[in-house]
């Protein structure tokens, strides 16, 4: 696929940049704390300030890499080519050029391998995506514990290209292949007492050595309102660039919702729960003043530790205007209509 692909000394030059950002954002932990943070927050969590010692490695700048992100990416073999694949329909792509198909599967967040950027890339290659079996549970007429071949098979794979925005205030261009979550749920029949959608990753320390430490409470879980999961919009991704996904980029089944930012776009699932009370979700557990349930990009909420007027392209020097609900307000700011989105964040 063309489109979109930089020089690869431009993408190096772009992260030892932010690796120099990560080096002064250790200088200004003490200042953030104390609520005197720039434009260039940094991109930590309350928690990762209260654990010191613990996730020490975790300080960064916006759109800049964790501090242990001197772990070098291993080098990892391509995945193999997803036959069939439809184009991507006009209302499911953006125009915009894609990102470096080498920083999308080096640099990301994963912490169930490791805190760093580029940790994911490095030690992914343990994650054992055959056997998998997903569990669909709760209010479905159809429950079961599903083989990820038979839950893939009834659905053409298409591609979506989408732009990705990280809550840190950086964000991507990515050619996603999968199919709409709505579709799936159908054939699992919802109840009428289904009104949210819960997901869950894969709990393995073997497989996913970032959880030996207590970074999160694991497994990780997010999830949608109902309306949300059953939008065209939302998909199951199953892979990137017209190739079955990287092990670290969520093999092999992972959330996509474009419009809100990037953590609540699950990886490695292996249950898919629908009920009828609002599900916990990971961050907005954690620190729920600075992570809410609903995560939509709004470039007026900010983090109460940095901006999220603008945004760093990956691969970009200048940083960009954030849009609201990441340029898809057309399409879904229906969902939210009467909500205060300042309120529920």
């Amino acid at each position: 696929m063309s489109g979109g692909r930089k020089p690869a000394g431009r993408a190096i030059y772009t992260l030892r940049l932010e690796e120099w950002e990560t080096r002064m954002g250790r200088f200004r932990q003490e200042r953030a704390l104390s609520g005197l943070v720039s434009d260039e927050a940094l991109v930590l969590r309350r928690r990762e300030f209260l654990r010191g010692a613990a996730l020490a490695t975790a300080a960064a700048s916006i759109g800049g890499c964790f501090a242990g992100d001197e772990v070098e990416a291993a080098s990892q073999p391509a995945t193999a080519a997803l036959p069939n694949v439809r184009p991507a329909p006009p209302a499911f792509r953006t125009d915009e050029a894609l990102s470096d198909a080498d920083d999308v599967t080096g640099y990301n967040n994963f912490y169930e391998f490791g805190t760093g950027k580029r940790d994911p890339a490095a030690r992914a290659h343990t994650l054992r995506t055959r056997p998998w079996s997903v569990a669909i549970e709760g209010e479905v007429a159809k429950p079961g514990l599903v083989p990820i071949e038979d839950l893939l098979k009834p659905h053409p794979l298409e591609e979506r290209i989408y732009r990705l925005r990280c809550v840190e205030a950086w964000s991507m261009v990515i050619p996603w292949v999968g199919f709409p979550l709505g579709a799936l749920l159908e054939r699992f029949e919802p109840t009428s007492r289904a009104r949210f959608v819960a997901f869950e990753t894969l709990h393995d320390p073997e497989q996913m050595p970032g959880q030996r430490r207590r970074v999160l409470p694991w497994p990780y879980r997010e999830a949608l309102r109902m309306d949300e999961a059953m939008h065209p919009l939302t998909i199951l991704a199953v892979g990137l660039y017209g190739r079955v996904l990287p092990n670290q980029n969520g093999a092999p089944l992972r959330l996509v919702v474009p419009w809100k930012y990037g953590f609540k776009s699950i990886k490695s699932i292996v249950k898919i729960r629908l009920q009828q009370r609002r599900p916990r979700t990971t961050w907005s557990d954690e620190a729920p003043r600075e992570y809410g349930f609903y995560a939509n990009v709004n470039p007026q909420v900010h983090h109460p530790r940095w901006s999220q007027a603008r945004e760093r392209r990956i691969g970009e020097w200048s940083k960009r205007p954030t849009l609201f609900l990441n340029g898809y307000a057309e399409q879904v700011a229906s969902l939210y209509k009467g909500l205060n989105l300042r309120r529920n964040f």
